[in-house]
């Protein structure tokens, strides 16, 4: 089954309702960087949130989320665009703890520290807002970020489910956002929904679609304006490591050569690496005078 997120205008136009299935790109970044549970359950809803977020947007526009925190999972980043593209990776992909009830523990592995949103819109300068995180567990601080950082008031729910050898079972969630106007009976309504609702967790489990997700919600109250494939895409090439590399300006690289001989630069999101010999050092040693 493909990634895809659904959007829905709910409660007589009220709300607006995004729904997620990410099972596909969550697998994909847990096999790139080696993720065990926790940290795959960590980045995932992240992951999962991110493209959410992303979808929020529209043409070129950009978005970085980055979690600064001082657990052992040593912060988490991941970037997305209006397209349904994400990419993202960890500061340390081996961690797994348990609640008492056998389940991941990711607040553990998170800990305290500050949710972190760049906004590259392209038509303006870019900005950083932040909101500290409030417990860790993701779907919780993005809810606050949106509510303290932007002043929209959301409910967000993210899942991840790991197997037992580590890979992803499922994956997905939902945000629900309060337009400007909501009349209070309507908040009303929501929150007493949201009380009894199923996790996205309990969702995924039973088979929903992100329409279903929605379904669920809304108790029928909705249309859906569209849906939107995700995945996870990285955009780096040797031509951007070269662009950084002559960078560190010629007397920099005229160390490395003389030093290494070479150098080898890894992608943190893909992992793809991309080498560089004498003579290509050579070559970006040229650039920097050209530069000049």
């Amino acid at each position: 089954m493909k990634d895809y997120l659904a959007k829905a205008y709910a409660f007589d136009g009220k709300v607006r309702l995004y729904a997620a299935r990410s099972t596909n790109l969550v697998s994909e970044a847990q096999k790139i960087h080696g993720l065990w549970p926790s940290s795959s359950a960590a980045l995932g809803r992240l992951l999962t949130g991110g493209v959410i977020m992303g979808a929020m947007y529209k043409g070129e526009q950009e978005l970085t989320i980055r979690i600064e925190s001082d657990g052992p999972i040593e912060g988490m980043v991941a970037t997305t665009n209006a397209k349904g593209e994400i990419r993202g990776y960890v500061g340390n992909p081996r961690l797994f703890f348990q609640h008492n009830d056998g389940k991941i523990n990711v607040s553990q592995a998170v800990g305290n520290g500050n949710f972190h949103v760049t906004k590259d819109v392209k038509v303006r300068d870019i900005f950083t807002s932040t909101a500290k995180l409030q417990t860790g567990e993701i779907a919780e601080d993005m809810a606050y970020y949106f509510t303290a950082s932007e002043q929209i008031p959301s409910a967000v729910s993210l899942g991840v489910k790991v197997n037992d050898d580590n890979s992803i079972l499922y994956a997905g969630g939902f945000i629900l956002q309060r337009m400007p106007g909501c009349p209070e009976e309507t908040i009303e309504l929501i929150e007493e929904r949201l009380k009894t609702l199923k996790t996205s967790t309990q969702m995924l489990e039973e088979g929903y679609t992100p329409e279903d997700m929605i379904q669920e919600i809304t108790q029928g109250d909705h249309k859906i304006l569209h849906t939107m494939d995700l995945s996870y895409s990285c955009d780096c090439n040797r031509e951007k490591f070269e662009r950084g590399l002559i960078s560190l300006g010629k007397q920099q690289l005229t160390n490395i050569k003389e030093e290494d001989g070479q150098i080898e630069t890894v992608c943190h999101f893909c992992q793809s690496k991309y080498h560089f010999d004498e003579a290509a050092i050579d070559a970006l040693i040229a650039e920097t005078e050209n530069k000049g």
